[in-house]
């Protein structure tokens, strides 16, 4: 599955706010959940031209990370790609972060909790995800990693 080009994605060149300034106005959403923001970093492979954003985060005892990739241009626009990916980065947590009050941060942000060997939910369901962002904001062990089965227990609950 590849990643499809930002100018065919929501927010293509709609702000000229800096992902700096969009970061915080998520980490901000985080904040105001009750949460605590741990990490946040940027990262790029030069060689493969991939590129993400991550923002770990603790909401009630649960781990979250949001690895999000910064989509291709096809007119090699870089810094307008890095700014729709952190508005939609965003917008999500925004989302993610109404329903949290209704249905619990664990629910809200399933997609990004932390399993107890470091892959995110989505990590270890989707896997093929994880390949259109760089090696470096993977889980270290991601590609050595079993993948669930059904049956497997984690935190008492049983696996599909």
């Amino acid at each position: 599955m590849g990643l499809p080009f930002g100018e065919d994605v929501n927010y293509w060149q709609t702000s000229k706010s800096s992902p700096d300034s969009w970061m915080e106005k998520t980490k901000r959403l985080i904040l105001g959940l009750g949460g605590k923001v741990l990490m946040e970093g940027f990262g790029s492979e030069p060689a493969s031209g991939r590129s993400a954003f991550m923002l770990s985060f603790e909401i009630n005892g649960d781990y979250f990370k949001i690895v999000w990739p910064v989509l291709p241009s096809r007119g090699r626009n870089e810094g307008a790609a890095r700014i729709q990916a952190a508005t939609l980065i965003y917008h999500d947590t925004k989302a993610k972060c109404l329903s949290a009050v209704v249905l619990g941060a664990r629910a809200a942000f399933f997609s990004y909790w932390m399993l107890p060997d470091g892959r995110t939910a989505v990590e270890a369901s989707v896997p093929e995800l994880a390949k259109g962002v760089p090696a470096m904001l993977r889980n270290k062990n991601y590609d050595a990693a079993p993948q669930l089965d059904g049956g497997e227990v984690i935190d008492g609950e049983v696996i599909g």
